[in-house]
């Protein structure tokens, strides 16, 4: 499991940790049931605050990322690939809703954008 802090990065380091922790859950990196770092060595890996580290355990855990055991730690969840795909879906609606507020702005008409997306599916 590899974790970089990007101390330059706008983001918060919680949220550091859980994107890079969900991306190696959803590319198989981490797989199923795999044993992820107690909180407090992740926290002294990492040299960040325990409290930081639990946050980001805490978000993966509420998402449906990674499970709890009391005494034995947090493990790697199996993927729910009905709930990776809703929340794509979920994802792609609102970029979309901001592509079409930006289209209206720029009068581009359903069309010309149809045509847009047909060409970057291409590439």
């Amino acid at each position: 499991m590899n974790i970089f802090i990007d101390n330059k990065s706008g983001a918060p380091i919680y949220e550091q940790i859980f994107t890079q922790l969900k991306s190696q859950i959803i590319s198989g990196t981490l797989p199923s049931d795999e044993a992820l770092p107690s909180i407090r060595s992740l926290a002294k890996d990492l040299r960040i605050s325990v409290v930081t580290t639990k946050r980001a355990y805490d978000e993966l855990e509420k998402e449906g990322f990674i499970y709890t055991i009391a005494a034995k730690g947090c493990f790697v969840a199996p993927l729910n690939t009905d709930l990776l795909r809703e929340t794509n879906l979920k994802k792609i609606e609102d970029y979309m809703e901001k592509i079409v507020h930006l289209a209206a702005s720029c009068n581009l008409s359903e069309q010309e954008l149809t045509e847009m997306l047909h060409f970057m599916m291409e590439e």
